[in-house]
């Protein structure tokens, strides 16, 4: 197979198996988004789809959320962890959107990478699934997946996203990063892999990778 032959079969594979997408994230508005995914920096979705009702029943827009303490948002949102760096994060940018954008998110990638503790990352999600503007925000499961898939060195992120824009379609990005992520999660999971299970891989794998996964599966 050729490197677009590859390409081809993981978009169209991907694309059967997530013909709707689900996100993973709850949330109703660009800012309630912005919210759940800082907070999940380090988190599972799961705990943060858990402690975010609890938080935007006191404050789902930045006027209400900058009413609250930095200590009263870090009271709710503890459970997910990082809660010194998240609370600050949250109370920072809501005064930031109250005082400079009139409490409205804006839709520029290099705006929202102004606002405390809002990375990379969370700014390419909230462009991609608030507004609908192309972005291909990479996790854990994006990184591990483009090298598994051989699309990627694996050195870093910041890598394995350009080189995933190199490689698919601007036109799918924004539902192609979210049908990897699932994937990721139910066929090609880093603990408790199994590649009968994990089609993509198995027929397009990296070879060293292939070899790894049978030589341990050997040595259990």
């Amino acid at each position: 197979m050729t490197k677009a032959e590859k390409v081809a079969f993981a978009i169209s594979t991907l694309q059967k198996l997530y013909p709707k997408i689900p996100v993973p994230l709850d949330h109703k508005d660009p800012y309630t988004l912005l919210i759940a995914v800082l907070l999940s920096a380090q988190s599972t979705d799961v705990r943060v789809n858990q402690i975010t009702p609890l938080l935007f029943a006191k404050a789902d827009n930045p006027y209400d959320m900058i009413k609250l303490s930095v200590e009263e948002i870090r009271d709710i949102i503890r459970p997910v962890g990082l809660s010194p760096m998240k609370s600050k994060g949250i109370f920072g940018l809501s005064k930031m959107l109250v005082e400079k954008y009139e409490g409205i998110v804006p839709k520029e990638l290099a705006l929202l990478e102004e606002f405390p503790a809002v990375g990379h990352k969370t700014a390419s999600v909230v462009v991609s699934q608030a507004f609908g503007i192309p972005a291909f925000p990479v996790d854990t499961h994006i990184h591990r997946l483009m090298y598994r898939w051989g699309f990627t060195n694996g050195k870093n992120v910041v890598q394995t996203e350009k080189d995933a824009k190199r490689l698919f379609p601007k036109e799918i990005w924004n539902d192609l990063h979210l049908q990897i992520i699932w994937y990721g999660r139910e066929y090609s999971p880093a603990r408790g892999w199994d590649l009968e299970k994990d089609v993509i891989t198995k027929t397009i794998g990296r070879k060293k990778v292939l070899d790894n996964y049978y030589k341990n599966k050997k040595t259990r």
